[in-house]
């Protein structure tokens, strides 16, 4: 239980909130323009991360994967061309709904499908990893 309470102090720090916020809006940008994946984005930034500390890069490349995978979404959505292949189903919903004049509501349940997926999908990941420990 210990661990947890380091790992939540670790996370809730500043210069970890500012890596978190400054890789999600790069992650962000890099997903929302068409021919971008979010591979590309970690190629381009993984050469900055050689000088971190190895738990600020590995947590800026995941805010930096997570929210490219979420921007693949937005250009789906305003302009019928999928950023990365996962925001290729999004293009049927989401650009009907665009022609429709309701594209923030597109783009808004975009994002809190996407935010939900991740928080429910690491609190499993997170609960069940430990029971594939090899003893």
């Amino acid at each position: 239980m210990q661990l947890w309470f380091d790992a939540i102090t670790n996370v809730f720090s500043v210069s970890i909130l500012i890596t978190i916020f400054f890789g999600t809006i790069f992650g962000m940008i890099m997903g929302s323009l068409p021919g971008l994946s979010s591979t590309m984005a970690i190629a381009i930034i993984i050469p900055f991360t050689f000088t971190m500390d190895p738990a600020t890069g590995i947590i800026l490349l995941a805010a930096i994967y997570c929210s490219s995978v979420y921007g693949g979404s937005i250009s789906a959505i305003l302009l019928n061309t999928p950023g990365t292949p996962a925001g290729a189903a999004t293009v049927m919903d989401g650009y009907e709904l665009t022609k429709q004049g309701k594209s923030g509501k597109a783009i808004g349940i975009s994002a809190v499908a996407s935010g939900l997926g991740g928080i429910i999908s690491a609190i499993i990941l997170s609960t069940t990893a430990p029971l594939l420990e090899v003893r």
